[in-house]
């Protein structure tokens, strides 16, 4: 019987191969350490294995062992010194692409034993007579100077780097202006900034846009995004200067990259600020449709990037695909985050010559699957109407078809729609109403309850039965939202001034019910206050309720137009794809471990500080109660910041004082939290009518109100006062 040998393991049998005489063999091991590596394997442990597998002549074999270098330096930064000897070795190769396959490793490698052996093949690279070995050293630079900049200078790397933007090939010179524009935004982002004549600030004089200008068409993609990138930033001196740079710069235009085409259309739009003919500008305008149109044939995700950059784009100019809306028509295969940046654009271009097209598109979507993009589609009628005024009868048209359908949802959306219509244009569609009305039961969305009871306050002199509708929604009133009561509230007011005879019962039962049984402070707010004007002054009531109000209108812009310059000026970055800036969403500089520490120094300075005050607040104690109005002392324990002698023996106080809480009310409670409702209560009496609240009459400090007597003759004298709904320190201790 022969007993099993134990199995080895993986890793052992890959570190035999790796150290096989035959080169074979130790080529595949070296493929399948990749392979663990790249799927998420361990394999740090074979680093001696590999490394002794760098001097070779097969340039696939060494590529490989580079790439595992670069993957696991930071973890065995000790071993890979060993590698220094072969890397500088290689970059002494005849072979330029072993030359630059050495400079690239060295830089990547990002350990702070082997920058010191980088710096002298740098040089060499830098001065090669061959270009690829120039353009690899030239980003090398930009990243020795992320690790230490120092070194950078000291060397005189910057200097040569200028010195290369006259190089004679262009993608020498595209990778130059890469890595000077890296090494001026890292040098710009700390703090202090550099002088203006300081090496690593990349200035663009004329005679280095000309020479930028000669190598645009020249080279590889990435090296025109750079470039682009560079003129984007370049203070032209005068209007012929800008004519120039937008004539070199329209041929990118034709570009299969769409970063290409979208660099070119920032540079574009950046110099046009500095043209004054008006047909060159417009011309210009001309030559950037086609090219934004194409992008729009790219799969769904560049699509979605190049859509927020053409609705940023109409912003500034919104003649600029005036005459393209067809190409924004919605697919059926379209995702959905496409199809509902289409609809916008599709809304921002429409005029008088293509709003048919645009109405027969949107009932066509109002028909779809994508309940979110049904929305979408009747808001956007909505949204035609109010804009285009001449559209306005075809857009309600549509609505009122679609609202035939009897689909939830689309009606739904179609009476929040209908609602923004009146808004716009009042007492234009008054047709209509009684087609909304017939529509109440189906409605069951908040948003689309409000938006009826609103139509039906606003036009309840019309509405022969507006009192019943709104009685069903009155009877229901604590089972409704916050909005639609808010809504109601307001329309049976409405009602009751334009109708007094006829819905005095409605009314009364409606401001009892809002007052006393209503949890929202907003909804009891405001029926105190309809109380008050009711009770008081009708004319006033009149007054402030059925107050005119401006129509509505759709702003042309959806950002501010100092931001929308700035956004127009990071076009093909992500600050134009979440129009927002980039410094909403990007930290400034780099984090270290020296600035990790001064955090944590800040945060422990913040924290002795809140125990410092809290101290503070403990030892005046004893102080005057400024809370306390009352001439005559009490006899009740301390209120107010008085009361903080209870600070440390409330579970709130103990997680403020130990950094644990999760409540942002818990420094709050710590002051107030001993108070009972017993106490601190003598400075909340009732405020005569003359009281100390001048303007609210017989309000007292809780909002209850106790209305004064007057003499009016209207059915509104029959309407009896609102009582204090609960006890005032019950409401506040409610709150925490």
């Amino acid at each position: 019987m022969s007993i099993r040998a134990p199995r080895k393991g993986e890793n052992y049998e890959l570190s035999v191969d790796l150290n096989s005489e035959y080169r074979d063999k130790r080529k595949d091991a070296i493929k399948k350490v990749i392979a663990s590596m790249t799927v998420g394997k361990d394999v740090s442990g074979l680093f001696p294995d590999v490394l002794k597998n760098m001097q070779t002549d097969d340039l696939e074999q060494k590529k490989l062992v580079y790439l595992y270098l670069i993957n696991y330096a930071k973890t065995q930064p000790e071993l890979v010194i060993l590698a220094v000897n072969t890397f500088v070795k290689d970059s002494e190769d005849p072979n330029p692409l072993v030359r630059a396959l050495a400079i690239r490793t060295m830089g990547c490698l990002r350990a702070e034993k082997i920058i010191d052996y980088l710096c002298d093949p740098l040089q060499r690279a830098l001065k090669d007579d061959n270009p690829y070995v120039r353009k690899t050293a030239a980003l090398c630079v930009a990243k020795l100077y992320d690790l230490k900049p120092e070194l950078v200078v000291d060397n005189g790397f910057l200097e040569q780097l200028h010195e290369m933007i006259s190089d004679s090939n262009p993608m020498v010179v595209a990778n130059t202006v890469a890595a000077l524009t890296d090494i001026h935004t890292i040098a710009t982002s700390g703090h202090p900034p550099p002088s203006p004549s300081d090496p690593v600030i990349f200035n663009i004089t004329s005679s280095i846009l000309n020479k930028l200008l000669i190598a645009l068409n020249e080279c590889s993609e990435w090296g025109r995004v750079a470039i682009l990138n560079a003129l984007s930033r370049y203070n032209c001196q005068d209007e012929k200067e800008s004519e120039h740079i937008c004539e070199r710069v329209v041929p990118q235009f034709q570009h299969v990259n769409g970063s290409v085409v979208l660099a070119a259309v920032k540079v574009i739009m950046i110099h046009m600020r500095g043209i004054q003919r008006e047909d060159l500008a417009k011309q210009l305008i001309r030559k950037m449709a086609p090219p934004l149109v194409t992008l729009l044939s790219s799969p769904p995700e560049v699509q979605w990037v190049a859509l927020r950059n053409v609705n940023l784009l109409l912003q500034k100019r919104p003649d600029l695909l005036s005459s393209e809306m067809r190409v924004f028509f919605c697919k059926y295969n379209d995702p959905l985050y496409v199809k509902i940046e289409k609809l916008d654009i599709m809304v921002r271009l429409a005029n008088d010559n293509n709003v048919d097209a645009l109405l027969s598109e949107l009932k066509e979507y109002a028909s779809e699957v994508d309940v979110d993009f049904v929305r979408k589609s009747v808001k956007a009628i909505g949204q035609t109407a109010i804009s285009i005024e001449s559209s306005a009868e075809r857009c309600v048209n549509v609505l009122l078809d679609l609202i035939a359908t009897r689909v939830s949802y689309v009606v739904q959306e179609a009476v929040v729609v209908m609602k923004d219509i009146f808004r716009k244009y009042p007492s234009t569609y008054e047709g209509v109403i009684p087609t909304l009305c017939a529509n109440l039961e189906e409605l069951d969305e908040p948003e689309a309850k409000a938006s009826l009871i609103w139509i039906i306050g606003e036009y309840a002199e019309k509405i022969d039965n507006g009192d019943e509708l709104l009685s069903t929604f009155v009877d229901t009133f604590t089972e409704e939202s916050y909005q639609v009561q808010l809504q109601t509230l307001t329309a049976v007011v409405k009602l009751f001034l334009k109708k007094p005879d006829s819905s005095q019962g409605v009314v009364q039962q409606v401001l009892n019910t809002a007052t006393k049984d209503c949890d929202s402070p907003d909804v009891r707010d405001r029926a105190y206050i309809y109380w008050r004007l009711l009770s008081t002054d009708p004319g006033a009531a009149k007054a402030v309720v059925l107050a005119q109000r401006p129509p509505i209108s759709i702003p042309r812009t959806t950002v501010p137009p100092a931001l929308l310059e700035e956004l127009l000026g990071e076009i093909s970055n992500l600050a134009s794809v979440y129009h927002k800036p980039a410094e909403t969403f990007i930290g400034h500089g780099r984090i270290s471990a020296d600035s990790v520490q001064r955090q944590g120094s800040e945060l422990s300075d913040d924290r002795s500080t809140a125990q410092k005050v809290l101290q503070t607040v403990v030892a005046g104690q004893q102080a005057e109660n400024l809370l306390d109005l009352d001439d005559a002392p009490t006899e009740e324990g301390p209120s107010g910041l008085a009361a903080t002698q209870i600070l440390p023996s409330t579970p709130s106080a103990a997680n403020f004082l130990l950094e644990t809480s999760t409540n942002p009310l818990d420094d709050l409670v710590s002051i107030f939290g001993g108070m009972s409702a017993s106490g601190g209560g003598s400075g909340s009496g009732d405020a005569s009518a003359d009281g100390g609240l001048g303007g609210l009459g017989g309000m007292d400090s809780f909002g209850a109100i106790s209305p004064t007597s007057g003499n009016v003759t209207s059915p509104l004298d029959r309407l009896g006062s609102p009582t204090t709904a609960q006890k005032p320190q019950e409401d506040l201790l409610g709150l925490f």
